[in-house]
């Protein structure tokens, strides 16, 4: 799985699930830069969002989306994957601002956020009309109004969770996706600090917070 693509400025990867003009308006606040993957060169398209390549193995994009885009496809065969984790071990970006991953079908986001556990190593972020997901990092500090919602959900054995700066604050807490997980907690101070021993910790934060958590990654 040899990595064909390479940027130094954070990317942007669309998907094929639904994708608002706001969510393209946003992530362009960011990045300039555009993968899509696979059907997501249909979304891209029809938003008017130039994309720079399309990775996928091209079994869902429309035929009109395949010939406006021939030059910029690339079809990776492979079914061990979905188009999106193709887009992510496919290229080297330092940062990945995703939209069109969340919201659509429930297997689909699941996949997103397995790619997530499985890339531990990137910063990748799942944007979706009220959301950004992404696994937080072991010792991740970040400063967001008091109030705001969030959440931490384990997937798999989480270890060792501490925080400080939340409603209700986590002393050492073993999280487990079949047991205790942290929904809907809130910002206690402008200063939220969370660390962890080992395991895929998701944190879930509002779309509007994607300013403040930029800052901090």
């Amino acid at each position: 799985m040899s990595r064909t693509l390479s940027f130094f400025e954070p990317v942007i990867v669309i998907g094929g699930g639904p994708v608002s003009p706001d969510d393209v308006a946003l992530v362009q606040r960011f990045s300039n830069k555009t993968i899509a993957a696979d059907s997501g060169v249909d979304a891209a398209d029809a938003l008017g969002l130039d994309v720079f390549a399309v990775l996928g193995d091209m079994d869902s994009v429309s035929q009109a989306g395949a010939r406006k885009n021939i030059g910029k496809s690339t079809r990776i065969s492979e079914q061990d994957t979905t188009d999106f984790e193709k887009c992510i071990y496919s290229s080297d970006a330092p940062l990945y601002l995703c939209i069109g991953v969340l919201g659509g079908r429930i297997d689909h986001q699941l996949a997103a956020l397995n790619v997530l556990a499985k890339y531990p190593d990137r910063k990748i972020i799942l944007i979706g009309p009220q959301d950004i997901t992404l696994l937080c990092p072991l010792d991740f500090s970040v400063e967001l109004p008091i109030g705001t919602r969030l959440s931490l959900f384990p997937l798999g054995a989480v270890f060792g969770v501490h925080s400080d700066g939340l409603e209700w604050k986590m002393n050492g807490v073993d999280m487990d996706s079949s047991g205790k997980i942290g929904t809907s907690n809130r910002t206690s101070a402008a200063r939220v600090h969370i660390r962890y021993g080992q395991g895929a910790l998701l944190l879930v934060l509002p779309v509007e917070t994607l300013p403040e958590l930029l800052k901090s990654l």
